[in-house]
């Protein structure tokens, strides 16, 4: 092979023409395959909510907002599952988007007409708003989602600044 002025490769110059075609084939489909990963990943979550649904599962609420919450201090929310339909249902498996996400549920059927909940946990690491997805795999595979979002504050470092006045009371209580 030879070289070009900037350095490059000039592989066209090769004589071997098939050589050229299976290299160009090769990185055309490394190229195509990246592009194609990189597409599935950025889908949003919006777009993969309720897969398979059946409407014995409702929900009082899909969506909570926790607002401002303190960094490091885990929040709690309770969602009401109601069974709608005519036989048990079972919750499977709540999955949740990330770590920081806890979901706690009954593994006991709910009976027609009856009502569990499922407990979600959030503790924030890092300050900011967030989005979290929690999904709900039900009488095999049936799925529902649910939602969690709020915005997270800095927490102060060290402990609070002394307070004069509860000084002042120890000393008078002594």
């Amino acid at each position: 092979m030879t070289m070009d002025s900037t350095g490059i490769n000039v592989f066209l110059e090769s004589p071997n023409k098939n050589m050229k075609k299976l290299i160009l084939f090769a990185f055309s489909l490394i190229s195509l395959l990246a592009l194609k990963a990189q597409d599935n990943h950025n889908h949003d979550h919006a777009d993969t909510t309720q897969k398979h649904t059946d409407a014995s599962l409702e929900l009082k609420e899909t969506e909570y907002d926790f607002g401002k919450i303190p960094q490091g201090k885990p929040v709690y929310h309770f969602f009401e599952v109601i069974n709608k339909g005519s036989q048990p249902l079972k919750l499977d498996n709540v999955q949740t988007s990330c770590g920081c996400t806890t979901p706690e549920w009954s593994k006991e059927p709910i009976t027609p007409g009856g009502t569990s909940m499922v407990k979600v946990g959030y503790n924030a690491a890092t300050e900011g708003a967030f989005d979290k997805y929690i999904t709900i795999q039900y009488n095999g595979n049936a799925t529902k989602q649910i939602k969690i979002k709020g915005t997270v504050w800095k927490a102060p470092v060290g402990a609070a600044p002394a307070n004069p006045s509860i000084q002042f009371l120890k000393q008078q209580t002594q």
